[in-house]
């Protein structure tokens, strides 16, 4: 016989170390055994069984029983005790994926404008296409969707940009998941840049149904792509960090983490991530159910950012427009001085432009090939300069030029040769000639120039009245 030293109080009787059963006292009316509790093991069962009053129950069958009880008592204290699990589903069919089974909806009443921007370009194969449109679905189950919470977006790129819907489409989490189902694979190239640059101009536009930045509600692109792109992407997603726009990218097999960290908001170990293949992607559903769905300072508190509120974990940093840069006073932005700069290399002048700089020149000078130095304009080069003789180049123009001997007409294109003799002040006694640069006196036949070259004399002696020559 089993010693009762053994047997767990209350159970004595099935096995037959007891021959009534503990509880019947309570059947008649005479009060609950004090030690059943609801601590105890048996307790959890107490009222389930109360000694089986009304059965008769084959020691086969009370075999049976036990053999289950015991399964039951094996449980681990935290499993037996563990509430049941609430689906974060709302709706009638939705899936439940291991990864949110568990997960209670702390996106509930979170306005936020996502846009999700897929790569389906063909080096995505159907199957790995088909773990896309999954873990999409999968990350609407915890999203509290609506016009005035979380307005949800889509577009999928390969050579161009396809917008399967936009921020203003759906009203509801069904019908994005079913619109989200129905997607088909571009299976082109891989234009990732391109695809930012649309999110940014026209998906988060007010026409397509984001919200104005006063509203300071949270924009969030979410990129997933599997290869590196065709274009460039730096500059074009700085561009929309900059306008405020969180972005989370995720990069699925041999993807250059460098591209990744490009294109991903700050800190990286926040917004870029990487996985082996597309199978992996669920593994990031609780990640992003948190980020998602935590705080975003920027729509809580007044921060004061004169151009931009960028939500980081638990605070916020503001941001300024492409162009400026932010005060010590961290809220405020000036603009750029990039010019200030010694290394510039602008031969003349360095002008300033939003986000960067150009060199010119001064009037007469044009830039050179470098886009630094300056050379002379030669306006005489062109052919419609107009000059009869010559072509000066002066500063920021030309001007005409006769040769010696003409003057400029008036039109100051032509020349006219200069008649030197028609001034009355030329002084010749005889005749007056023109030279190529002036003009000359010339004496009558049987005269001679005198030194002066003005006055002639006679070649032959002259007679006095006494006869004599002079």
């Amino acid at each position: 016989m089993a010693s009762t030293s053994m047997v767990p109080h209350g159970a004595e009787w099935l096995l037959g170390l007891q021959p009534a059963c503990p509880h019947s006292s309570q059947q008649e009316g005479k009060g609950k055994d004090p030690s059943i509790t609801g601590d105890s093991h048996w307790g959890l069962l107490h009222s389930a069984l109360l000694c089986f009053p009304f059965l008769k129950m084959e020691k086969m069958q009370v075999g049976f029983f036990l053999l289950i009880l015991g399964q039951i008592l094996l449980l681990p204290t935290e499993a037996r005790e563990r509430p049941p699990s609430r689906s974060i589903s709302r709706g009638r069919h939705a899936r439940t994926h291991p990864q949110t089974a568990l997960l209670g909806s702390s996106c509930e009443n979170k306005r936020a404008d996502l846009v999700f921007i897929i790569d389906s370009s063909r080096s995505v194969n159907t199957h790995d296409y088909a773990k896309v449109k999954e873990f999409i679905v999968d990350i609407l189950q915890f999203l509290d969707i609506g016009p005035d919470i979380t307005r949800v977006g889509l577009l999928q790129y390969g050579s161009t940009v396809k917008n399967e819907f936009s921020l203003k489409t759906f009203k509801r989490k069904s019908e994005v998941e079913r619109a989200v189902k129905r997607m088909r694979h571009l299976s082109t190239g891989t234009m990732t840049g391109l695809a930012i640059q649309y999110a940014l101009n026209i998906a988060f536009s007010e026409a397509e149904g984001a919200r104005p930045l006063r509203e300071n509600v949270l924009r969030v692109i979410m990129i997933v792509t599997d290869g590196r792109p065709q274009d460039s992407v730096a500059e074009v997603a700085a561009k929309a960090r900059d306008t405020g726009i969180l972005i989370f990218a995720i990069g699925v097999g041999q993807v250059d983490l460098n591209t990744l960290k490009a294109i991903g908001s700050e800190p990286h170990e926040d917004h870029v991530f990487l996985v082996a293949n597309f199978s992996q992607m669920e593994s990031l559903i609780s990640v992003f159910q948190n980020k998602l769905c935590m705080v975003h300072m920027c729509s809580l508190l007044e921060h004061n950012c004169a151009h931009f509120c960028i939500n980081t974990p638990g605070s916020y940093i503001c941001r300024c427009k492409q162009g400026y840069i932010l005060n010590s006073d961290q809220m405020t932005c000036r603009i750029q001085d990039l010019c200030a700069a010694e290394d510039h290399g602008c031969e003349q002048l360095c002008v300033n432009v939003l986000g960067s700089f150009v060199c010119q020149c001064y009037s007469g000078y044009t830039l050179a090939e470098d886009g630094k130095r300056c050379v002379a304009v030669d306006y005489c080069a062109s052919e419609n300069h107009g000059c009869e003789h010559e072509c000066v180049n002066a500063d920021g123009s030309y001007f005409c030029r006769c040769p010696k001997g003409f003057s400029l007409n008036p039109d100051e294109k032509t020349c006219t040769k200069i008649d030197y003799c028609a001034s009355p002040d030329h002084g010749c006694q005889h005749e007056c000639v023109n030279t190529d640069d002036s003009y000359s006196c010339r004496c009558l036949k049987g005269f001679t120039l005198n030194p002066d070259k003005k006055t002639c004399r006679s070649k032959w002696p002259r007679v006095s009245e006494k006869g004599l020559f002079h």
